[in-house]
Order: structure tokens, then C-alpha cells, then sequence
């Protein structure tokens, strides 16, 4: 069996990842529980350790790197709110975190390396569907939003070039607006479900900009299977988009939550803050080529989220 560390393995994402690994590998976790919960998993599998530590730790992260056979790097601080909050905690999060993680690995010759980048690197992409070679960029520096971006370009910077000399399989895959069940508050539906839930009849559900403004959401599920191509079939030194070409107004999956929860109320449009990204929507076919299908379309998904909405 194959031995695999995850960082931020209690998270949303993480813990989805870990429980497919956990059919035919030994995974260790890594994560300080800070917005994730070691209850997403299962710690009486005899295949599954659980270390609580920070990432920043760099002692700590060296020892638990130590006999592993790859390392899939997913810790960071995510939710849009903290991009404007905590921009400097982001950055620390992402840089020495990058750094532990990839000097652990040299140190203890661990070869195979998965990184995780994101959509925000994109930011105002010039191309929709927008594929693996669009420009990545930071448009204000001074603008706390791009902390989560630019760490995230650092993230790719550093595994690209670190990777043509210390690693033999070094990939990077870019998610764009992954959604489920047990996501967490600080993301686009789960901030539409709670916002919903609370309307009186006659009250407006106000949504964050013009509702022109376009993503393509992912669901868990899916995610995970693109996740299970990219280990097996994935090839070193690329960088891979995961999501689906299923693209959304905003006003359109607020009207869509709006009917499923079989409410009638009208949408009031707000200031988009600043830099918030305007439309959003990935060129899949190069994980497509690799195997990947999505499986899940929105409707669909959003109907599993809302039939587990105790855990939104």
C-alpha cells in the first residue's frame, strides 16, 4: 500500500480526498482543525493517522513528511471573507507552509508532490472557458483579496521549478468553485441557502453584485473522481483545471435555490466588492483527455446539497 500524507486533511475538500485514498492506501493527515474537523473522518480505520499540527511548524511537518511515499498539499485558509480579513495570515499560511512542505520533502526524498492552486489565479481571465495557459496575475497589489491568489501563484512557482530538480512527479490542479454537503459558511451557496432560510416572505433575497457575474461549481463528488485521475494518470511538471464547463449567472443559482426551497421572494443586487471576479469558467478538456467526466450538472447537485442541508 502506497503511503500518502495530506495536509488540511479535515477540510472540506481534504477530508473528501482522504476518505476515497482510504480504499487502497495507508493516509496520514495533517491539519490543526482551525476551520476543519477530525469528525469528517473515520479514526478507527486502521489505514488512516491523524497528526494535529500546524503547517506552519516546520519541526513538526519535517517528522510527518518522514516515510511517506507522496505528499498531496492542500493546506491553506480559504473562504472569500478571510481574503479581505486575514490577508496577512493567508500569505504566512501559504508561503511557509509551501516552503515546509517542499524542503520536507527534499530532506527526506519524498519524490511525488500534488499541489493545490486555485481559480483565483486567473482573476480576470481575458479568455472564457479559460484554459491552463491564460495569464495568471495580481491586478492591485494593495488589494487584500489577492493574498489567497498570490499565494497561491507562489504555491505554482515554487512547485514548477522546484520540481524540474528534487521531484519526479509534480502536479498542480487548479479547482474552481468546488460544492457539497458539509462545505462551510464562507462560499457562495452556503451563503445563499443561510441567506434564503432566514427570508419572511416579503423580504429580498440581496445577492452580492450585479447577479450577471457567472462561476461554474463542481461537486464534491466529481472533484474527488478528477483527484483519483490526476494520482494515476497525471504527468509531472502540469498544471491541471478541475471543474466543469456548466456556467451560471449568479442571479440564475439564486433563482434556482430560490425555487428548490419553494420560496418566491425577489433578488436585490449589491456593490461587488473589490476585485471580485466577474465571470469565471474553465477549459476542462486537458484533465478531460486524461479520462475525466463530470458526472454531477448543478440541478443535480444542488438538490444532494439541499437534501443534507443540516451540515451547510
Amino acid at each position: 500500500m502506497k503511503k500518502i500524507l495530506v495536509t488540511g486533511g479535515t477540510g472540506f475538500i481534504g477530508s473528501a480526498i482522504v476518505k476515497d485514498l482510504l480504499k487502497d492506501h495507508k493516509v496520514t493527515v495533517v491539519d490543526n482543525n482551525v476551520r476543519g474537523s477530525i469528525k469528517r473522518l473515520d479514526i478507527k480505520n486502521r489505514n488512516l493517522k491523524y497528526i494535529k499540527a500546524d503547517i506552519r511548524n516546520r519541526t513538526k511537518i519535517f517528522k510527518v513528511i518522514k516515510n511517506q511515499d507522496a505528499v498531496i498539499h492542500l493546506a491553506y485558509i480559504n473562504g472569500t471573507k478571510f481574503f479581505y480579513s486575514k490577508p496577512e495570515e493567508i500569505l504566512e499560511v501559504a508561503i511557509k507552509g509551501l516552503i515546509n512542505v517542499v524542503d520536507g520533502c527534499i530532506k527526506h526524498k519524498v519524490r511525488e508532490l500534488i499541489l493545490a492552486s486555485s481559480s483565483e489565479v486567473y482573476q480576470t481571465p481575458q479568455k472564457i472557458p479559460t484554459t491552463e495557459y491564460e495569464e495568471i496575475k495580481i491586478p492591485d497589489i494593495l488589494n487584500p483579496r489577492y493574498s489567497y491568489g498570490g499565494g497561491k501563484i507562489l504555491t505554482e512557482l515554487v512547485g514548477i521549478h522546484y520540481g524540474k530538480k528534487y521531484f519526479k512527479k509534480l502536479m498542480i490542479f487548479r479547482p474552481h468553485n468546488v460544492y457539497g454537503a458539509d462545505m462551510g459558511q464562507e462560499h457562495v451557496i452556503p451563503e445563499l441557502i443561510n441567506k434564503i432560510r432566514k427570508l419572511n416572505n416579503n423580504k429580498k433575497l440581496v445577492i452580492q453584485g450585479s447577479g450577471n457575474e457567472t462561476r461554474s461549481f463542481i461537486h464534491i463528488s466529481d472533484f474527488v473522481r478528477a483527484i483519483r485521475i490526476l494520482i494515476k494518470k497525471g504527468k509531472h511538471l502540469n498544471i491541471y483545471n478541475i471543474g466543469t464547463n456548466e456556467e451560471i449567472k449568479i442571479k440564475d443559482l439564486a433563482k434556482l435555490l430560490l425555487k428548490n426551497m419553494d420560496k418566491k421572494n425577489s433578488i436585490q443586487t449589491s456593490q461587488l466588492q473589490k476585485g471580485g471576479t466577474k465571470r469565471r469558467c474553465p477549459n476542462i478538456s486537458k484533465i478531460k483527455k486524461i479520462g475525466f467526466v463530470p458526472k454531477i450538472n448543478l440541478r443535480k447537485g444542488l438538490k444532494l446539497v439541499l437534501e443534507n442541508n443540516d451540515n451547510i
